[in-house]
């Protein structure tokens, strides 16, 4: 396959970012969206050109490191995988794709097509744990019992990678999927009982200093989201916070 690339690049933050066109030739349809670019960094690179700074990791779409926007789209056309489960079967020969980094005044651009999301760390700080004794009283995984529900919803729910897909994806680059999908996970299990109230007043207020927009129902994240983590986290989420609202003031 030869293919025609379009690709942000961008020195730095205060640098002024803009669209190079690169050509490849020689690409298997075998390979992932991640190989192409490093064969790519690997042609720059014995040019004496500057290579494609891009965040990767484990390449098996777990860790979520990988945060690539083509063709308008958050990981690309294909649909519950990230940028390094795309292939490049999913493309024509002769075509032109567009590959951007994520866009979000919360995600500021490091390089290229590197952002910096640790907004989405200090929100964990925020309330994403539970207390636990650490005494060295090992307790059994099935000590507690826990609703098969509940305990479905809450494994969905953690699936989440925290790849920012979500923000990437919504028109008000909002951050409630990857909240509520934090905020359920630990709210349905009895271990997280214990700071149930505080943890999602300080997560939402955290997200929202941090520069996320608030969420209108489109449903864009869920439509992108990698791990297929559902809206109805969001809506637990805010009557979690309603909740936790009134008995705060009380």
């Amino acid at each position: 396959m030869d293919l025609n690339l379009k690709i942000w690049r961008q020195k730095n933050p205060k640098h002024k970012g803009k669209m190079v066109d690169y050509k490849i030739s020689n690409v298997s349809p075998d390979m992932s969206f991640l190989e192409m670019l490093d064969v790519l960094n690997n042609k720059l690179i014995n040019s004496g050109e500057t290579p494609v700074a891009f965040d990767h990791d484990c390449r098996e779409g777990i860790c979520g490191m990988c945060s690539l926007y083509i063709n308008g789209e958050a990981h690309g056309p294909g649909r519950s995988i990230t940028t390094c489960q795309l292939h490049m079967r999913e493309f024509k020969d002769g075509e032109t794709i567009y590959i951007e980094p994520w866009r979000a005044k919360a995600f500021p651009i490091v390089k290229d097509l590197v952002v910096d999301r640790s907004a989405f760390d200090r929100i964990m700080q925020t309330g994403g744990y539970v207390s636990v004794n650490t005494s060295g009283n090992t307790i059994d995984a099935n000590a507690t019992p826990i609703p098969k529900d509940d305990a479905d919803k809450a494994f969905d729910a953690a699936t989440c990678i925290g790849c920012g897909a979500c923000v990437a994806t919504c028109k008000n680059s909002s951050a409630m999927l990857f909240v509520s999908a934090k905020v359920s996970q630990l709210s349905l299990l009895p271990q997280g009982q214990v700071e149930r109230q505080s943890r999602v007043l300080n997560m939402v207020n955290q997200m929202d200093e941090e520069g996320f927009g608030n969420c209108t129902n489109t449903g864009a994240c869920e439509v992108e989201c990698p791990k297929g983590i559902s809206l109805e986290n969001i809506a637990r989420m805010n009557r979690e916070y309603m909740l936790a609202s009134v008995k705060k003031d009380k």
